[in-house]
């Protein structure tokens, strides 16, 4: 991934808005299945690769058959989920696969490290990212490529992440992707 900054869009407006930027590589966070087809066909249109958050498409299950779904019928650049079952599937089909992950408490964590350990992710997204300290702990014990997101509002926020071991920044403040746009 060459984006430090990898915008993500909640809605059809922000959506637009990605379409518009210099970015290449998206995600698309809460939507209808029935909004699928037309998103991806936009995307492909304007020469952008999507990244679908699976746990967050309404009108389908998030589990190893949605995925299979998806993956088939639309051909996504990559999956996220906090679902072992759909990375495993999204790594099937040869989609990149985002674990994502929250940083909660320190039992949250060390079964998040269990079940990264166990699925092998292309790349983890660890919540909330404006923990650079967290970030370093995770990118030291896991060998896997880390996206942060989650409660990062400024350029400073932005900085520290990267600083800290993430590889991009996921976020849907259209300010950042502004200000680190390619």
């Amino acid at each position: 991934m060459n984006q430090k900054i990898l915008p993500a869009s909640a809605n059809i407006k922000e959506f637009e808005q990605f379409l518009k930027s210099s970015y290449e590589i998206g995600i698309f966070l809460d939507m209808h299945i029935a909004q699928i087809k037309s998103i991806n066909q936009l995307a492909k249109e304007n020469g952008k690769r999507m990244i679908y958050h699976v746990d967050l498409i309404h009108g389908i299950k998030n589990d190893e058959y949605a995925t299979e779904y998806i993956c088939q019928e639309y051909k996504p650049f990559g999956i996220i989920s906090t679902k072992s079952s759909v990375i495993l599937k999204a790594k099937q089909k040869g989609v990149i696969a985002v674990q994502r992950v929250f940083l909660i408490d320190s039992h949250a964590l060390e079964k998040s490290y269990k079940l990264v350990e166990k699925t092998r992710p292309d790349y983890i997204e660890v919540l909330p990212g404006a923990m650079p300290h967290m970030i370093k702990e995770v990118k030291d014990r896991l060998d896997t490529p880390i996206f942060a997101g989650g409660l990062i509002r400024t350029v400073e926020d932005v900085e520290n992440a990267l600083q800290a071991g993430a590889q991009a920044i996921t976020t849907s403040k259209r300010e950042l992707w502004d200000h680190f746009g390619i």
